[in-house]
Parts: structure tokens; C-alpha cells; sequence
């Protein structure tokens, strides 16, 4: 659905050259106007008077009403300085307004170079929109959508899209919004044109896309209407300081890379040590005691052997190959060595030492970096705890060794966020296949993982904590092609946006970091986790749940309670509970006392035998109307939680062996006998949850939500 429009780009270059040439950074209004025509952009017709007489005519000849403004490179915002009338109603009005707004302006800026006033024709009705577009250090050019006129910036209802937008993207922004349902059309007004307004988008987009010096752009209001949508006001912010390309090497050469790091033949440990508490210990401890089948090479600059294995003072002393080395020594002596791990042609170096950025000391990491681009090493860190790849039973790492086998692979900015995941996944048995620091990122991000993961047939789901993306772009259109292969779950820290810089448009006033985030990753098909907690229930639940085939979600318990928890919890979720059809609410109540309630949520009530939740939860996997089941479980002496859990593994299988299968989440409440049946139910597939009606619902929710990214549903 791409909108194959074409921009008159010579016209827009000329008029850019001449603002850059009078060494101005903003376009004035009929500038502004120009650029939209260039662009297909619906503007109001104008012209620019330079006298009363003037004003007369031209405003007499388009037609009353009509909106005056002041035209000056000098005066931005042109309603604080008394420089807009609005509503114009004759010729002798037009004269009269010509001469206050001149008045105005010279009183509000004396050495105000004042071109004249901008006569423009008056629009009319429609809702009152704005579409613009801004600069962001991470993603780069965005464009935004939101509810315009003076509301803009009271409810800061706005949406952005990496641009160049498709028509797909576009018509998402216009569903995007809290307010939506205005543009249906509400209270007998008319629907906007979808057409026209996804149309302005796409253009908006092209046009910043095309050129790069337009940091920001505003078309507010834009009359959307049934007919059309025209832009009232045009305002452009141009920055001509020449942006260096971000460093992106050719995925093939990551990958390369990538694989020699995460699947190495032979390590060598720069700086390992055979004294206890040591960090050089731990990480040949770690190697060692977790079981690597590849080569050590411990280096020393003066021990012949370390822990059995032969050293040597140099990584360019050890004969054969050397797929990456794993740094333990202090950060001042970091850059010499990386040096000779280049002249050795090591693909990766995995850079413990802190004392870098996370210090202020910014120089010393640079040094690194340019070492590795010399060389083409690629660094992890630097300031990490290293890295863990399970099927290698690899431990690169001084933190504790982790064996546990499985399919999510997680990686984190933070070491303290890494201990975590690894206590995570060892108390609730879930297994992973890789966990990886990334510390400073001053090289190897989120991206480079991704490319990684993305063909690793080990790894079925990868979930990220970050604090910033260094190239949130690259991050995007790398997440957008994996997160439609496996699913990809960030926990992005930092939500507030403290520090924003200070815009000179609506756009980039509203531009707060974590938006921006929010609305590329869900772009990007990437599912949001808003809570350490909530990243690491995803990575373990999403991929055991099977691909739902509809939106339709049923509760079945066995406490009212739990149902009214359970159902709003899906409200929260995006998830639909569906409308029970009568013949299939007469089928459930077949099997529930006359005192349960059918419809949905299913409350089969608290008293009832195990027989009950089998007969329930069998009907609602066989019907194809349902798509996914809730349940929620109440602990009883007439169905203990054991019988409970036994019982519904034995029930999906038997329905998955009949071809049914669906997504099923459970919800147990109860005194803690529960907890074994949560953990016997998820060692079945089944993603279950002791005392949460939140958790749950969250995971299924998540799951739902990469099936739609990914166009399944």
C-alpha cells in the first residue's frame, strides 16, 4: 500500500538553498507554502501585500473571510506578538488589519526584518488536526500525527512513525490516537477522509525524508474534512550542520562476526589468574566449570601455566586461531592489548573493564573503538558482566555459572539486571540459550544481537533490557524482519523524559522520548514490557504459548472473584472477550450448577469437582469459536490444586492430539500448594500463575500481540 508519490524535489532545493544562503533556519509561512505545493501538500490559497491598498485588493479578490498574518524570519511565534487577525470580513477591515499587524510587530521586535503579511483564505469546519515532523538523535526523521489546534499541547494526543511512512503506517497513526473516534465522525458530524489525511502522511514524511535539513515541521491545524484536509499553518525549522552517517557495518560481516563471538573454537583470557577473588579467576573458573569444549588460552604476562592450561604473555604468542577474548585486566592497559588481539585478527573482545564512559572517560572508549574499526574486532562493553551461551555450555562471564538449558535468549544494559535474569531463570527452571551484557554499547548493540539470534536455531524468543538504542533506526528495521520469525520483547528503561531539549515546534515540543519509543517498537513489531518482571514473564511464557487463530478469549473459574479480576485485566491487555452465542452458553451450562453463571467469564462456582473444570475447559477447546482460555482456579478439598493441575495437562494434550490447539493461561489462587501446581502446569506448556490475575492475562496479551505484528491473525 505505498503511496508511489513523487515530490517536485528541484523546487524544494532551490528555496532551501535561498533560506541557507540568507543564513536563515526557519521558512517563512508563503515559503512554508511553496514546499507544500512542491509536495502535494493542500495549503489555503494566499498571497504575501506589502501595503494597506494592497491588503484591499488581494483579500476582496479571494473572497471574505480571511486570516492576516505577519511574515518575518525574525518573529516565530506570530500570535504573541499581535502579528495574526482572523475572520477578516471586508476590504476596509483587510486595510485597517494591515496596519495594526505592521504596528504590532515593530512594537514587539523593533529590528524585526519584516517582509509584509500574509493574506490567506479562511478554512472552514472539519476536524482540526496536526501532522508534523521531527528529528530524533536515536531514530532520526519521525513523523507525527496527533489532535491539533489549541488542544495539541493540553492532551499531547500524538503518534510517530519512523519516516518514510507507508500508507499502512499512516492509516495506523490515525487509528493510533486516544482520540480516534473523532475522526469517525461523532455526534452527527461527518468522517474525516481517511484517504486524504493518510495521504498528507505519507507526503509530510517523503518530503523530511528527502530532505535531511528540515529537523522540524508543523502543519497545525490541518482541516480534515469528508472532502479533503488542508494545512491553515505551515511552519519549517531547518538545521544545515551536516549529520555524520552512523558507522553501520554490512549485516553479513555482523553475522560473521557475531558467530565467531557467540559460538568461539578458542578463547583467550586477558588477564586470567589463578588467585581466588580475582576476576581473571572467576572467568577461567566459569569456562572451565561449565563445561566449554573449545580452546583456553589463559594470558599472563608472567605465569607458564594457569589452572592446568597452558599461558602465554601475548594472545600473538599462541599458535592457531583465536575467535574472541575476554578481557579481565584493568581499563588503562585494555587499549595495548586490543591492539595486539587485532594483529592476531580476533573477531570479538568482550570487554569486562569499566573505568570507560560510565566514568566520564570518554576518550579512553573512543580509543577502543577505533582500535576495533582498524581492525574489524567487535567489542561488547565495555563495563559488562560478560556473556553466557548455553548450547556451548559457554560461560564468558565472573558472575555465577548458569547451565540451565532452553530457547529465550536476553540480553541487558545494566550487570545488576543480568544478575537478575539469571536468578530469574534458575528459581522459575525457565532455560535460556544466551544471556549477554551490553554495558556502554560502544559497539555491538541490540541490532547486532538481533542478526545474531535471528538465525540461531537455538533461540525461539529474545527479550532486551535498554537504556537508550545508540541507533534506534537500525534497531527498527532490523526488529521489524525478526519480530516476524521470533518474538522480540523489550523492557526499555528510562520512560520519563527528563531533559527533552527545547523544540521551536508543537511537534518537537510533544516529541517526549518514551512516545517516540513506544510507538516505533510497536512498528517494529516489537511487544513492550513495561516491568523487569513483565520482561522476564514474557521471555519465558510467549514462546511456549501456541499461535492463537482468532481474538476471541473465554474465562472459565471457579471464583466470581477471580472472573471480574481476570476480565479486566483483558480489558487492559488489548485481548477480547468474546460474546457467548447461545447455543454455546446452553452447552456450558449443561455442566455447571444452576446457581453458576454462564456467558463469559464462565463461573462454574467454588464447590465443584474436578470433573467440572475437565468438562468446561474440554468444551471450550473444542468449539473453533473460541480462540484462547483463561482459567481461573480457587483451591478446594473437592479439587486440590494437584488434581487441578494433573487434570487440565491431561485435557489439552488430549484435545492437542485431536488437532485443538489454543492458547491456554491460568490464573490459581490459593494457600501454597498452589505454587507446585503453577510449575507443573508450565513444565506442560501451560503458562500458569500462583496468586496474579495480572500475570497471566499479561503473557497472553504479549503473545497476542506479536501474533498481530507479525500478521498472523
Amino acid at each position: 500500500m505505498a503511496d508511489n508519490f513523487q515530490g517536485d524535489k528541484n523546487k524544494v532545493r532551490q528555496i532551501l538553498d535561498a533560506v541557507k544562503k540568507a543564513g536563515r533556519d526557519s521558512l517563512t509561512a508563503p515559503e512554508g507554502k511553496l514546499v507544500c505545493d512542491a509536495y502535494g501538500i493542500s495549503v489555503p490559497k494566499e498571497g504575501v501585500v506589502s501595503s494597506a491598498a494592497e491588503a484591499q485588493k488581494l483579500a476582496a479578490s479571494m473572497g471574505f473571510p480571511v486570516v492576516m498574518k505577519i511574515v518575518s524570519p525574525d518573529i516565530l511565534h506570530k500570535t504573541e506578538a499581535g502579528g495574526v487577525l482572523v475572520g477578516v470580513k471586508s476590504a476596509e477591515e483587510a486595510a485597517k488589519g494591515y496596519d495594526t499587524i505592521i504596528a504590532n510587530a515593530k512594537k514587539y521586535k523593533s529590528d524585526a526584518h519584516i517582509m509584509g503579511v500574509q493574506i490567506q483564505q479562511m478554512i472552514k469546519g472539519g476536524q482540526e488536526v496536526i501532522v508534523g515532523a521531527v528529528t530524533d538523535g536515536s531514530f532520526g526523521k519521525l513523523v507525527a500525527f496527533g489532535l491539533g489546534g489549541v488542544l495539541v499541547e493540553v492532551l499531547k494526543d500524538i503518534t510517530f512513525r519512523l519516516a518514510p511512512a507507508t500508507k499502512e503506517d499512516a492509516l495506523s497513526m490515525l487509528d493510533g490516537i486516544q482520540a480516534a473516534e473523532m475522526l469517525k465522525g461523532v455526534r452527527g458530524s461527518d468522517p474525516v477522509s481517511r484517504e486524504a489525511l493518510s495521504s498528507l502522511i505519507v507526503r509530510v514524511s517523503q518530503l523530511v525524508s528527502d530532505f535531511p535539513e528540515i529537523s522540524e515541521m508543523d502543519l497545525n491545524p490541518v482541516f480534515a474534512s469528508k472532502d479533503g484536509a488542508i494545512a491553515a499553518d505551515v511552519r519549517i525549522v531547518l538545521d544545515f550542520a551536516a549529520k555524520a552517517p552512523r558507522y553501520r557495518p554490512p549485516e553479513d560481516q555482523v553475522l560473521a562476526s557475531m558467530k565467531r563471538i557467540m559460538q568461539p573454537a578458542s578463547l583467550a583470557v586477558i588477564g586470567a589468574s589463578a588467585e581466588d577473588g580475582k576476576i581473571g579467576n572467576s572467568v577461567m573458573k566459569n569456562l572451565i566449570n561449565g563445561g566449554y569444549k573449545g580452546k583456553i588460552y589463559p594470558i599472563h604476562p608472567k605465569a607458564t601455566e594457569i589452572m592446568g592450561y597452558q599461558a602465554y604473555k601475548s594472545v600473538k604468542d599462541v599458535p592457531g586461531t583465536i575467535d574472541t577474548a575476554v578481557f579481565a585486566i584493568p581499563a588503562k592497559l585494555v587499549a595495548g592489548a586490543l591492539v595486539e588481539c587485532g594483529e592476531k585478527k580476533i573477531a570479538g573482545a568482550v570487554l569486562i573493564p569499566s573505568g570507560f564512559a560510565e566514568t566520564g572517560n570518554m576518550d579512553g572508549q573512543q580509543e577502543l573503538v577505533e582500535i576495533g574499526r582498524k581492525y574489524n574486532i567487535r567489542l561488547m562493553g565495555p563495563n559488562i558482566y560478560g556473556f553466557y551461551y548455553t548450547p556451548a555450555n559457554l560461560c564468558a562471564t565472573f558472575c555465577t555459572a548458569y547451565d540451565v538449558k532452553g530457547s529465550a535468549a536476553l540480553s541487558s544494559q545494566s550487570g545488576g539486571i543480568g544478575m537478575a535474569i539469571i536468578g530469574f531463570s534458575r528459581s522459575a527452571k525457565m532455560g535460556v540459550s544466551a544471556i549477554v551484557g551490553l554495558g556502554n554499547k560502544s559497539d555491538i548493540d541490540e541490532d547486532d544481537l538481533l542478526i545474531f539470534f535471528e538465525q540461531d536455531d537455538n533461540t525461539k524468543v529474545i527479550a532486551q533490557h535498554c537504556e537508550d538504542l545508540k541507533d534506534g533506526r537500525a534497531f527498527a528495521e532490523v526488529a521489524k524482519r525478526v519480530s516476524r520469525k521470533k518474538p522480540v520483547i523489550m523492557l526499555k528503561a528510562g520512560r520519563t523524559s527528563a531533559g527533552a531539549k527545547a523544540a521551536s515546534s508543537h511537534t518537537g515540543a510533544l516529541a517526549g522520548n518514551d512516545k517516540i519509543y513506544e510507538d516505533v517498537l510497536r512498528q517494529s513489531g516489537v511487544i513492550r514490557a513495561r516491568s523487569l518482571r513483565d520482561l522476564l514473564d514474557f521471555a519465558r511464557g510467549v514462546p511456549i504459548l501456541p499461535t492463537p487463530k482468532g481474538e476471541n478469549v473465554v474465562i472459565i473459574t471457579g471464583a466470581g472473584g477471580s472472573g471480574v479480576l481476570l476480565s479486566d485485566s483483558c480489558v487492559d491487555n488489548n485481548l477480547k472477550l468474546m460474546p457467548m452465542p447461545d447455543d454455546l452458553d446452553k452447552a456450558f451450562r449443561k455442566f455447571i450448577p444452576p446457581f453458576g453463571a454462564a456467558g463469559n467469564p464462565v463461573d462454574i462456582t467454588g464447590g465443584e469437582p474436578p470433573q467440572t473444570y475437565a468438562n468446561t475447559v474440554r468444551l471450550g477447546l473444542e468449539d473453533d469459536r473460541i480462540h484462547a482460555l483463561i482459567l481461573g482456579y480457587w483451591h478446594t478439598i473437592v479439587t486440590p490444586p494437584m488434581v487441578f493441575a494433573k487434570l487440565m495437562v491431561e485435557v489439552v494434550e488430549e484435545m492437542r492430539a485431536k488437532g485443538k490447539v489454543k492458547p491456554v493461561v491460568v490464573s490459581l489462587a490459593g494457600d501454597v500448594q498452589v505454587e507446585e501446581a503453577a510449575q507443573y502446569l508450565y513444565e506442560h506448556g501451560i503458562p500458569a500463575y500462583a496468586y496474579s490475575t495480572e500475570i497471566p492475562v499479561a503473557v497472553l496479551g504479549a503473545k497476542y500481540q506479536w501474533a498481530r505484528g507479525a500478521g498472523l491473525l
